[in-house]
């Protein structure tokens, strides 16, 4: 009997292992830590990557999309200074396996993606997680999820030119908005906005990245 159910999640040591890189490169943050360590990166990533999923390295998706490297994930996950209560929004959905990391973190994940395969494989993710609390949209990033604001957090997954004018609306005085922010591959950075109560805003660099464009539109 114990050999079977250790057999029954060949991947549980590779993702302590992974928590314990992260740990070794600066990931303080122990809640950060313990929802990737919950979270099957195998079960969001190709099948011909899946000897690679707890690597700290991005990997290739459907579609010309890719999944983060997990310590960018903890690190943009970590910078949301999330609560219990929180309301998150993450533009662009992906794989979802940043969604649901999100959602052990939080009251309730939104997420949007535009392009719809993409999103369909993520909900069947959620669905075989069990994770119920994250709602799903089909639609433009760019214009974030006006119906559902205001949020505490916002998280873009993807590299905007500037910083979505909507996205700041959309965000709750005390809010922080995570985003990658650069015209091309090379010359990204990722950055930190916080909302304060009378409206005005304020930022900071965290560090280099490379993400896809984000893209207006949905397909």
């Amino acid at each position: 009997m114990q050999a079977q159910a250790a057999n029954s999640d060949p991947f549980q040591e590779d993702r302590a292992k992974l928590a314990l890189t992260l740990r070794r490169a600066g990931v303080k943050n122990q809640d950060v830590l313990k929802a990737i360590e919950k979270t099957p990166r195998d079960l969001f990533v190709p099948e011909n990557f899946k000897r690679h999923a707890y690597d700290d390295t991005a990997l290739p998706i459907d579609l010309g999309q890719t999944i983060s490297q997990p310590l960018i994930v903890a690190m943009m996950t970590d910078a949301l200074e999330l609560h219990s209560r929180a309301r998150v929004l993450e533009v662009g959905t992906g794989s979802g396996y940043q969604a649901t990391v999100l959602s052990y973190l939080c009251r309730r994940v939104y997420t949007v993606e535009r392009i719809k395969d993409l999103l369909s494989a993520a909900e069947r993710r959620f669905r075989q997680l069990d994770r119920h609390n994250i709602t799903t949209k089909h639609g433009d990033g760019y214009k974030g999820w006006p119906e559902q604001a205001p949020f505490e957090c916002i998280m873009v997954t993807a590299a905007a030119p500037d910083v979505p004018r909507a996205l700041i609306e959309q965000l709750a005085p005390g809010g922080r908005l995570v985003v990658p922010v650069g015209g091309g591959v090379v010359g990204q950075e990722l950055i930190k906005i916080v909302k304060h109560e009378d409206g005005s805003t304020s930022s900071s660099d965290l560090c280099g990245v490379r993400f896809v464009p984000l893209l207006e539109g949905t397909l």
